[in-house]
């Protein structure tokens, strides 16, 4: 069983609470009353005092607590990146350690839960080129370039199986399947060679299950313009979590004679989660100098761009030979979870769950460790609040999970463990990856939480813009609108939560794309002159203003219509889609949108009028709980018990990834994968399939309009 909750917390003396939280509040108001040296605009000063006087006591003390925040954070991520620190190492139990102790000085009280899964290293592996007589022409390194000192893992991907290849190289581009679609198109096969695939088609294990699908006999993969840097990860395939131990959690000791179960390493539902050929990471020079010895048909248009030293070349295969090997070293880690919680008052079995990974591929100062530096910053200013006589009205938990980055295995196993508790009680979860990776925010959601992220990031001063709020920053960067991207993929550790139980989920960060992905580049030194120099975007403040929203507002701050919404567009978008006759295929989904939708106006107007009814009344008090477990439980409904075809980790039938990563729809799962299969095998039962996947979107949309109105039938 997980580490219980810990017990109450002794509380200071009131008179010396009083006194404290009543000078904090005096000093919040001489600042926020003193004339600033640069004096602001009327239009930014009436957007502050619109901002504060949305906000309740607690909430201004929590966003006022900013003295040295900024230098906290800086050195949390310093101390937090001084060496590389791989889930299941010496260097990662040093990185939990941190983050215990820096929660207990928060004043938060800490579990931990600890699990032992399958993780994959690498234990050695070559690289050369060879004439086709196979004489050796060159020795090629697989080390990365900018890594001078080796003080990461070398680069490879996690879970790629051991094997060797003594064959023909050839270049699939992206390796889609428009592009192996291009190369049969040129009498080009494939089969027997090794590709050599450029990064950016989508998940890599996809890519490489591909290849095998063609008969590739491994995958070398690089990424253009790498500047020396070589992007590691994992390749593992049909879900998240633990390989050995799907859909419970895993065991916390490696004994093979207890702890829990395991399957054997060659049961078949363990061997499907894993690609059936090697693959290898290799830097942009490296295959450079494979691409260039390529003869064959010239490489079709735009294949070689932004590849300047081998535009010229053939796709292949050869006529040079490469010769690869790789030895996997998989075994049994141990990896930790950690938790800071802070008991509710009133509703302690009610838990807003905020989660960030520690586990990283080298140094990890994007990712994942600017989220973990603004999560203890957030245990900071919740301490201080805790300090001033604030308690929450329901129960908070930060979470520190390990091993994300093998297939988000660490919240996996602790989601599996804890999902009959989490199903009842957990309301949401707040997920914070790569908090800052550049400038301009954004953030994906269930769709009933927009609304909150729009209250919030109104209520929050734009880091680099003095005279806006990060909303209005928000707005002007994406063209008018705030863009909110829906969770339809499984890169975090908001997938277990969202997926398999159900759980209404945000994930947001700034910067769109970071150069230095998971290799040395993702470094401290890296945050200071590009990233955050003056560590003033680190999220802190979002994040724990929408945990604060969660956790006091008497009703919760969900906003079902723009489920609604968003649901017609989807349904809108599926009918356009589907051949002739779509709009008829699509009425059963149709139907159980109007029905969630009449059900959701009845929430409205039942959410106001507890709203204005007295707060201290027995009865009030007992319908709002009531009414806000029925807003919690209605994104439940949208799960179906035995999840998509043979991916039963995924149960969420809106926004569960796709089997196919190249799919048109980023939403309803089953019917994308049920129309991948028709435009491969056109025929009758292929398009029930797509029907049956109809019908189970439209009784799950069914459960959520019944889970709202607190119905059983």
């Amino acid at each position: 069983m997980p580490p219980p909750l810990p017990p109450k917390p002794l509380q200071p003396n009131r008179a010396s609470l009083s006194f404290l939280f009543l000078f904090l509040l005096s000093l919040v108001l001489y600042v926020s009353l003193s004339p600033s040296r640069n004096t602001p605009s009327p239009s930014s000063s009436s957007s502050r005092n619109a901002r504060a006087d949305s906000l309740n006591a607690p909430h201004r003390l929590f966003l006022s607590l900013h003295p040295g925040a900024n230098a906290t954070i800086a050195a949390h991520l310093r101390a937090l990146t001084l060496r590389p620190h791989l889930a299941g190492t010496p260097a990662a139990a040093r990185t939990a350690s941190y983050v215990i102790s820096h929660l207990r000085a928060a004043g938060l009280p800490v579990s931990l839960a600890d699990y032992y899964p399958l993780l994959s290293y690498p234990a050695s592996a070559s690289l050369a080129l060879l004439r086709p007589d196979g004489a050796l022409v060159k020795l090629l390194p697989l080390a990365e370039p900018a890594d001078l000192e080796a003080a990461a893992v070398p680069p490879y991907h996690a879970y790629s199986p051991s094997g060797s290849a003594v064959a023909p190289p050839v270049y699939v581009n992206y390796g889609r399947e428009v592009d192996y679609s291009a190369l049969d198109r040129l009498g080009v096969d494939v089969s027997g060679c090794v590709a050599v695939v450029r990064r950016g088609g989508g998940y890599r294990g996809a890519v490489v299950a591909r290849a095998a699908a063609r008969g590739v006999a491994a995958v070398l993969m690089f990424k253009a313009a790498d500047h020396g840097g070589v992007e590691r990860g994992t390749v593992l395939l049909g879900g998240v979590g633990d390989p050995l131990t799907p859909g419970w959690a895993a065991p916390n000791t490696a004994a093979a004679d207890g702890g829990g179960e395991r399957l054997a390493a060659d049961d078949e539902e363990v061997r499907r989660r894993f690609p059936k050929i090697p693959s290898m990471p290799v830097a942009e020079v490296v295959a450079m100098e494979i691409l260039r010895t390529l003869g064959g048909p010239p490489m079709p248009r735009g294949w070689g761009e932004a590849l300047p030293s081998a535009g010229k070349s053939g796709v292949g295969p050869g006529p040079t030979l490469v010769n690869f090997t790789y030895q996997e070293d998989r075994k049994l880690a141990k990896i930790q979870n950690v938790f800071g919680i802070i008991r509710g008052s009133q509703e302690p079995d009610r838990y807003i769950i905020l989660g960030n990974h520690r586990d990283a591929w080298t140094f990890g100062a994007v990712d994942p460790n600017s989220g973990t530096a603004a999560l203890l910053d957030v245990a900071r200013r919740y301490g201080s609040l805790l300090r001033s006589g604030w308690r929450p009205r329901r129960t908070i938990i930060l979470c520190s999970w390990d091993a994300e980055e093998f297939g988000m295995i660490g919240s996996t196993e602790w989601v599996e463990q804890n999902l009959g508790r989490l199903s009842s009680k957990a309301v949401v979860y707040l997920n914070v990856d790569c908090a800052v990776q550049g400038d301009g925010f954004f953030a994906s959601a269930t769709p009933q939480l927009d609304k909150l992220i729009v209250e919030v990031t109104k209520q929050i001063q734009d880091p680099d813009f003095e005279a806006r709020t990060v909303y209005e920053s928000w707005i002007v960067n994406n063209g008018g609108i705030s863009k909110i991207e829906r969770l339809s993929r499984a890169d975090s550790d908001f997938s277990a939560f969202l997926h398999l139980a159900g759980v209404p989920s945000v994930d947001f960060y700034y910067g769109d794309v970071f150069p230095g992905y998971h290799t040395v580049f993702d470094s401290y030194k890296w945050m200071i002159e590009h990233g955050d120099p003056s560590f003033h975007r680190h999220v802190a403040k979002i994040w724990g203003l929408l945990g604060l929203r969660l956790a006091d507002d008497l009703v919760l701050p969900f906003d079902y219509p723009s489920y609604s919404a968003q649901l017609h567009e989807h349904a809108t978008a599926l009918s356009a889609l589907l051949d002739g006759g779509g709009s008829v295929l699509v009425q059963p989904i149709n139907s159980s949108i109007d029905e969630l939708t009449a059900a959701i106006r009845e929430a409205v107007e039942e959410s106001k009028k507890l709203q204005e009814v007295d707060t201290t009344e027995d009865f009030a008090a007992l319908r709002r709980h009531a009414f806000n477990d029925r807003l919690m439980l209605a994104e439940r409904g949208f799960l179906e018990a035995e999840g998509l075809k043979g991916r039963p980790c995924f149960r969420h039938l809106l926004y569960s990834p796709p089997e196919d990563s190249e799919s048109k729809l980023s939403f309803f799962p089953g019917i994308a994968d049920a129309i991948s299969q028709a435009r491969k095998h056109s025929g009758e039962e292929e398009q029930l399939g797509i029907q049956h996947e109809i019908w189970r979107v439209a009784r799950a949309i069914q459960r959520a309009a019944a889970a709202l109105r607190g119905e059983l039938i």
